[in-house]
């Protein structure tokens, strides 16, 4: 089985863009991955690329340039730029190509997501009861969890604090003003127990990340990162979704679990050998729960942690060191990317002030996307 190595990374700035198309800042994001590469797009055997609301990623041909090059369209919720990542990462190891990009970008209108259009029944059941993804349903899924495990509002607002912070030192954050916690509490309450600034916003932005065999990398640079495992995982009986319109008595595990597993596997390492992550916050309470779902700690252990600083870029486990989706906002086909992009410039060195000391030498993201789909990285060095 071929090995596979990221050699390039490109992104846009992710925020609010006036005047720039989603598709452009896609544009964007892979010129900068190839010339990070040291190589141009003509030189691209195959392309994957995801993108919700921003137009269909195979016609930014038009922009980069007409070469004949496979390009397939990938769309899987907020998994959709992992998804392409894990597209490409086959396509190489199958040993079918040996150069490749996987792209992801996006342009959400204000305001929070807001699911439309008739459910499986035939009926708008969902998005015409106000089960917004980011507001409604996740603030009754960490209330639960809350009450289960003994996690406090203090631990909600120290997450975000966190992103904040981080996203202070990332020059391609969009959220770049660190937050106190007690701003964070104080600020108007959305869906309990998640105030304002617990929640990410939709957003705009745009990654893209140069793949080829482990063995040629040396030709296109210095520091390749090596792609260990790539997963994704649907949900199961019993487990609680963002578009489920009601719980399974019999409650299951979600899908984080199944995929976290199977990475672990695959990559031939445990939770103990990993030195910084990415985790899906679409608000606070999604970083803490998919800790513990992620196999980082057991239920309960993150009031502890998150107290103690574990989680940040100079505790002992790094969570979310480039902000995170709080910071960053979600634009969903280039979010996983993102998660992507950050880990590789930690695994290299290049992450500037928010760099993770002790040079890191293996990385994790993990993105959850509807209607129940998680996606699972693991990168070396």
């Amino acid at each position: 089985m071929v090995d596979v190595a990221i050699v390039g990374i490109g992104m846009h700035a992710f925020g609010r863009h006036e005047g720039v198309t989603g598709m452009e800042q896609g544009a964007i994001a892979v010129r900068r991955a190839v010339a990070n590469a040291g190589v141009e797009w003509k030189d691209m055997q195959f392309a994957f690329g995801g993108s919700r609301a921003a137009g269909d990623p195979d016609r930014m041909v038009s922009m980069l340039g007409l070469t004949g090059l496979q390009f397939i369209n990938v769309t899987n919720g907020c998994a959709t730029g992992g998804s392409a990542l894990f597209s490409a990462y086959n396509t190489i190891q199958s040993g079918i190509y040996d150069l490749g990009i996987a792209i992801g970008f996006d342009k959400h209108p204000r305001g929070a997501f807001s699911p439309t259009g008739p459910e499986i029944s035939g009926r708008n059941w969902y998005g015409g009861s106000g089960m917004a993804m980011t507001t409604q349903f996740f603030a009754m899924k960490i209330n639960q969890y809350m009450q289960n495990h003994n996690i406090t509002n203090d631990s909600l607002a120290r997450v975000a604090a966190k992103a904040f912070r981080n996203g202070s030192k990332n020059p391609m954050a969009w959220r770049r003003k660190a937050l106190t916690e007690d701003e964070i509490l104080q600020s108007p309450m959305l869906s309990y127990p998640l105030t304002q600034y617990m929640f990410c916003n939709p957003g705009e932005g745009g990654v893209a990340l140069v793949l080829c065999r482990a063995d040629m990398a040396h030709k296109y640079t210095k520091t390749p990162v090596f792609l260990n495992a790539a997963v994704i995982r649907s949900r199961r009986f019993g487990s609680f979704e963002v578009t489920a319109p009601s719980l399974a008595l019999e409650q299951g595990d979600g899908p984080t679990m199944d995929a976290s597993k199977a990475a672990f596997e695959m990559a031939g390492v445990g939770p103990e050998d990993i030195d910084v992550a990415q985790l899906q916050d679409t608000e606070t309470g999604a970083e803490i729960m998919h800790m513990a779902e992620n196999g980082f700690c057991e239920h309960g252990e993150q009031e502890a942690m998150l107290a103690n600083g574990d989680t940040e870029i100079g505790g002992r486990f790094p969570v979310n060191t480039d902000g995170g989706c709080l910071a960053n906002g979600e634009p969903i086909g280039a979010s996983g990317l993102r998660q992507v992009y950050e880990n590789v410039l930690q695994l290299r060195g290049d992450a500037g002030e928010r760099q993770v000391p002790d040079d890191p030498k293996v990385a994790y993201t993990h993105v959850y996307g509807a209607p129940g789909i998680s996606g699972v990285t693991i990168l070396s060095k």
